[in-house]
């Protein structure tokens, strides 16, 4: 009984498979009466292969893809045109976060409720400034790292190893595309508020105040002068909301909604998300 079963098993299965390779045939000679080219029937014959370029050395095939040669005319270069404003800094109940919410490529906008402040733990945040695929893949990337870290250690990671992390992966990406400058924020045990600069080129740097994106210049402005350690969380906030507003109002690839975090020593707070244009007419009336 059990070889008949057998038998009848496998030949059941032998005759799917000729139905499936006939099916097959069928669907290429409709293609191939279509006048379909070569390249086109071997995708097709074989969806699990597809043609890729034959490149030994993918680095030397993306600095020549970013780099043009001067032909304003020819140049084959990719150029990325991104901008964006966040910032962050160190005072004496914590660090705040600020981010506008713009995704953009030159003079097209793509989004204006982008999330670029990314919530990597309960008790780390990452900004994203570059480009937003590169930024959200590697720092939720980073979140698993992290929790797989307090898994194995059964202790939350440091910000200084987190941002070790981050660089680590965008160093060993050096030169392949990437574009990426982030802060990386969060609260040690015993040691209190950390803030870390990383970006695409390898950079890493601590420090107490960071704005990155092309309004930085005019966010560094609006901090620098209203910026004391001795702030309070509500004009710690307001002051970051209050930068990156003026950075939208001067950059045009800057804009949409103005978030503000709040990290502290029990995690982090998302303390209010404001549309800039609201911000414009609230400190215009304040003028008068």
């Amino acid at each position: 009984r059990c070889g008949a079963g057998t038998a009848v098993s496998m030949a059941l299965r032998l005759g799917a498979a000729f139905n499936a390779l006939d099916g097959e045939r069928k669907r290429h000679d409709r293609h191939a009466k279509r006048g379909t080219d070569a390249d086109e029937m071997a995708l097709m014959e074989s969806p699990s292969h597809f043609l890729l370029p034959g490149l030994q050395q993918p680095q030397d095939f993306l600095a020549g893809a970013f780099t043009g040669k001067g032909d304003a005319m020819n140049d084959p270069a990719l150029k990325f045109l991104h901008g964006t404003t966040t910032l962050g800094f160190i005072f004496q109940g914590g660090i705040v976060l600020a981010v506008d919410s713009r995704a953009s490529m030159g003079s097209y906008i793509g989004s204006q409720t982008v999330k670029k402040c990314i919530e990597i733990t309960p008790y780390l945040l990452g900004t994203m400034a570059g480009g937003a695929a590169d930024c959200q893949y590697w720092e939720r990337h980073l979140g698993r790292l992290c929790r797989l870290y307090e898994l194995r250690n059964r202790e939350r990671i440091s910000v200084a190893a987190a941002s070790k992390l981050l660089h680590n992966i965008m160093y060993l990406y050096k030169g392949y595309g990437l574009s990426m400058g982030t802060m990386v924020a969060g609260w040690d045990k015993g040691v209190g508020p950390n803030l870390y600069y990383c970006d695409s080129d390898g950079t890493r740097v601590k420090g107490e105040k960071f704005s990155v994106g092309s309004g930085s210049p005019y966010a560094y402005g609006v901090l620098d002068a209203g910026f004391r350690p001795d702030l309070s969380v509500s004009e710690a906030c307001e002051l970051g909301r209050r930068a990156i507003y003026h950075a939208t109002f001067r950059d045009a690839a800057s804009g949409g909604f103005v978030s503000v975090y709040h990290v502290h020593e029990d995690g982090w707070t998302k303390v209010s998300v404001d549309d800039v244009e609201q911000l414009h007419w609230k400190y215009q009336a304040e003028k008068k």
